[in-house]
């Protein structure tokens, strides 16, 4: 009796615990991707109910866009008064990005968030973490343009074609654009002028190269003739990853497929990577993470070619409304605001870049169609053309962009220093005027890693120059090596063979994910103990 006893405790126990464990296994095995349903748009929104969500938006230490965003609030909280949106800003996209990852981890992401696709494809590997759009968009009634829309939204057809592209991956939407910019080569023209030269009607790498090489003469006492100052970097580039990338595209050369195959580390690479060094060997060029930013040095008479983002124009010339630099230290200088340097002048190629935004999958689908609302509230002509005239942004509509009031701001260039700062404008119509030579890069995940890899490999030879290591052969060979495993980059091309690519995490994510892993062990040991030990006694009780 006691050992049927014994036997029923025994299987008991051995059910109990089996379940446990496989209770375990479904809770880790489904946390970090959230686990849910796919997003099916409802047949309506329940407006009898009250939604809180929240926005994850990044700036520039900019107050003008800080309260465009929270007006933008207001007038969409108008409009849907059951919608609260709490909004939480950061100033560094990378930053967002970190604490997405984390908060994937731990269920907590934001609803509504400002990012770029190469971010998002790496969301994705948690399972249904990011609402696909496409039958947001579509849907007659709350997409697009929709009927139920309470306010005056944009169609798909509105959206210019060539912003929306970036945000299509994988099959599907993911994302829509929210403002657009590219780069621009901010120039003292004075300088160029002064060295004896005549800027052309589209810059090109050669005579780039050969005024800046020009520019670091100096003096017996160590002055630049050029400046009389005994400082002056004349080439300084603020994002190498969009150099490498771009000159690469201008010259037809592999970077990656759009399955997320590895082309980088290729002869033209280290070619390009060779005349750099040559530059950096000069005294010509520099970059941002090694120098500093390129307007400080521009402003100051200092530089004389400042490559930026167009959305980076409120900092750039003598009369910048956003200069970080002295007044004392700020030198008169006529600005000219053109397209990057090009191989092929009649064949321009510069890239299109900008935040876009996405939405976060919830329990409720009623949560993210309130969140979808907000999110087309974005693409407004009140909130694209009032953000478009902060920088040199553009909006991402047609519908803004043929606006009558955005084309009256775009008519008033150089009134003043401030609203039309004529560098602003000049940098937003450089776009505009462009829209049909830009390009994105292909977006899978690890495509992130790969655009910091990219700018590794300009950093690290303007490094080695600095630090008069030869860079020959054998030097490239390791950097490429070096550079994919930091980057984890041989994983990338694996996944691309059909392995999945986990991507690199941050190191923050990395650890919770870890600390979540020990805390569920010592749970199983701790009631796994608890379980057996009344078997063990029970076996030896006499």
């Amino acid at each position: 009796m006691r050992n049927q006893k014994q036997k029923k405790r025994s299987r008991s126990a051995a059910v109990s615990l089996g379940a446990f464990l496989l209770g375990t296994l479904l809770l880790t095995g489904c946390h970090g991707s959230r686990g849910m349903a796919d997003f099916a748009v409802p047949e309506e929104f329940d407006t009898s109910r009250s939604y809180e969500i929240t926005f994850w938006a990044k700036n520039d230490t900019n107050k003008t866009q800080t309260d465009i965003y929270r007006q933008a609030i207001a007038d969409f909280q108008e409009l849907y008064p059951n919608i609260t949106v709490n909004l939480r800003l950061y100033t560094d996209y990378g930053r967002i990005y970190n604490d997405v990852i984390t908060n994937i981890a731990t269920n907590t992401t934001p609803n509504v968030c400002i990012t770029y696709p190469d971010h998002i494809a790496t969301y994705l590997t948690g399972n249904n973490t990011v609402v696909p759009l496409d039958e947001l968009f579509a849907d007659t009634e709350y997409g697009l343009g929709g009927s139920q829309v309470r306010f005056d939204a944009p169609s798909q057809e509105e959206i210019i074609p060539q912003f929306l592209e970036e945000c299509s991956f994988g099959g599907h939407y993911y994302a829509i654009p929210y403002m657009r910019s590219t780069e621009a080569c901010y120039i003292n023209k004075t300088y160029v002028e002064a060295l004896g030269y005549t800027l052309p009607e589209t810059l090109t790498w050669d005579f780039v190269w050969e005024v800046a090489d020009a520019a670091t003469v100096q003096d017996s006492e160590g002055n630049y003739l050029v400046n009389g100052q005994k400082v002056m970097i004349p080439f300084i580039y603020k994002s190498t990853d969009n150099m490498m990338i771009q000159l690469l595209r201008q010259r037809d050369a592999g970077y990656s497929t759009e399955e997320g195959e590895i082309l980088i580390f290729n002869d033209t690479t280290k070619e390009l990577l060779h005349t750099i060094a040559e530059h950096v060997k000069t005294g010509a060029f520099s970059t941002f993470k090694i120098s500093s930013y390129p307007a400080n040095f521009l402003n100051a008479g200092q530089c004389i070619f400042a490559i930026d983002s167009t959305a980076g124009a409120t900092w750039m010339g003598t009369d910048a409304p956003l200069s970080d630099i002295s007044e004392d230290a700020l030198v008169e200088f006529e600005t000219e605001v053109m397209m990057i340097p090009q191989f092929d002048p009649g064949n321009p190629k510069m890239i299109s870049q900008g935040p876009s935004v996405c939405i976060f999958n919830k329990s409720d689908p009623q949560e993210v169609l309130a969140s979808w609302l907000f999110t087309q509230y974005l693409l407004s002509n009140e909130v694209q053309i009032a953000y478009a005239e902060t920088e040199g942004y553009v909006p991402v509509t047609s519908l803004a962009q043929s606006s009558a009031e955005y084309q009256d701001y775009l008519s008033r260039s150089g009134e003043d220093n401030s609203t039309y700062y004529e560098v602003k404008i000049k940098a937003a119509t450089l776009l505009l005027d462009h829209v049909d030579h830009t390009f994105v890069t292909p977006v899978f995940n690890g495509s992130a890693s790969l655009r910091d890899a990219a700018g590794q490999l300009i950093e690290n030879v303007t490094k080695s120059v600095r630090r008069k290591e030869e860079v020959d052969s054998q030097y490239m060979e390791k950097l490429f090596d070096d550079v994919t495993s930091l980057y984890r980059l041989g994983q990338a091309s694996q996944a691309a063979a059909g392995k999945q690519e986990l991507g690199r995490l941050p190191l923050t994510a990395a650890i919770l994910l870890a600390s979540l892993g020990v805390a569920w062990l010592l749970i199983l040991l701790y009631v796994g103990c608890k379980l057996i030990k009344p078997l063990i006694s029970s076996k030896f009780k006499v």
